[in-house]
């Protein structure tokens, strides 16, 4: 494993594939299972780096491909790294721009040497190679940092998923050849679809490269969820038990349950902040669109069981008052919430493994939020 990096599982659950345990990095120890909230930018949107961390978050997560093309990968080295640039002290994670480089369509190219794209800000051509990306993450200096995967749009056909997983494989080993940042841990992703056979195929292969974690990737891009549950049922028992396990791209409060209760420890999405921006804020009662007229002289907080920021001090009649006049702090207060929501979530996922009541908090969350992974959950590789 990377220098200071290490992985230790303190639990795992009788009844389910659950596990409690922590990461130690050389930023500080995160506990799992974890979220990570986004930061593409270098910035979980309309919140402070403090605020952020006062929410409870371990863990955030940064973007190659935007931070490549501004402010530079060598910017941010030159300042010294992603933890002050941003002025983040606490674990930070950065994926390899994969998925938003194949996902720009039209506006690349894919072959075995790497990614020839186009920039969505100014149509400049650039490339990225496994080699690339992964020095581009050398030079951020996050914590973790990810292998440069072929991510598959969904649908795909047996052949795009077979070739995307093929490809993947070689990338893995020549991001791991170049990988040169001795304190940073590398992950390898495991692609395949929604194909069983594919998938423990690439399980495999990813595998016996060798990486200080594994992450599943190529899902919650469209799919149904039984299809994301199943897959990553499928991928789970090949994994290495003292290795951490991520899948990429979900944050609806049931998809954590269940990725948990699979045996997943980190997770990764921007739909808590991209709801709040849409006034859709999440509580015990379920969703709420606090812009709706019900709200207009509801002197509750947000969630009268939540002890973040917005509902300590402000009403539900406020901060509707604030998304119907545009003020900024409506978005700033309606963030701070939805993230404070899933770390509180979070929290109780451990404490239900340590006490096995994880099946009767995933049959509560699902009640309330069954539906909660609507379609701005499927573009988690865009901006936030």
């Amino acid at each position: 494993m990377a220098a200071g990096f290490s992985f230790t599982v303190e639990r795992t659950d009788t009844r389910s594939r659950a596990r409690l345990g922590w990461l130690d990095t050389p930023h500080g120890v995160v506990r799992t299972p974890v979220f990570m909230p986004v930061g593409t930018q270098a910035t979980v949107k309309c919140v402070t780096p403090s605020q952020v961390e006062e929410a409870g978050a371990e863990i955030v997560l940064s973007n190659t491909y935007h931070l490549y093309l501004r402010p530079g990968h060598e910017v941010v080295q030159e300042l010294g790294g992603i933890h002050r640039f941003m002025s983040w002290p606490r674990p930070a994670l950065t994926d390899s721009g994969g998925f938003q480089v194949l996902s720009l369509s039209a506006l690349r190219k894919v072959s075995d040497d790497g990614v020839v794209f186009r920039s969505h800000l100014d149509g400049s051509e650039h490339f990225f190679s496994p080699e690339k990306a992964t020095q581009i993450q050398n030079a951020l200096g996050s914590d973790i940092a990810m292998a440069f995967d072929e991510c598959p749009p969904y649908p795909a056909t047996h052949g795009e998923l077979e070739a995307s997983v093929e490809r993947t494989a070689r990338w893995a080993e020549r991001c791991k050849s170049a990988h040169a940042n001795p304190a940073q841990a590398l992950f390898g992703i495991v692609q395949g679809g929604t194909d069983r056979g594919l998938r423990g195929r690439s399980a495999t292969q990813i595998v016996a490269t060798g990486f200080d974690g594994y992450a599943i990737g190529g899902l919650s891009v469209g799919e149904p969820k039984e299809a994301t549950y199943e897959m990553v049922g499928e991928v789970e028992p090949l994994l290495p038990v003292g290795r951490p396990r991520y899948l990429m791209g979900v944050g609806s409060p049931d998809d954590l349950v269940q990725a948990v209760l699979l045996g997943i420890d980190m997770m990764d999405s921007v739909l808590p902040t991209r709801l709040a921006r849409h006034a859709a804020l999440l509580s015990s009662e379920g969703r709420l669109q606090i812009k709706n007229a019900a709200y207009a002289r509801d002197a509750r907080p947000i969630d009268e069981g939540c002890d973040c920021y917005a509902c300590r001090h402000f009403s539900r009649a406020y901060v509707r008052h604030l998304f119907k006049a545009g003020e900024i702090l409506g978005l700033t207060l309606a963030t701070i919430h939805n993230l404070r929501y899933l770390f509180r979530l979070m929290e109780r996922i451990r404490k239900a493994v340590a006490n096995g009541g994880l099946d009767d908090l995933r049959r509560e969350v699902v009640d309330l939020f069954g539906d909660a992974r609507t379609a701005t959950a499927a573009g988690d590789g865009e901006l936030q």
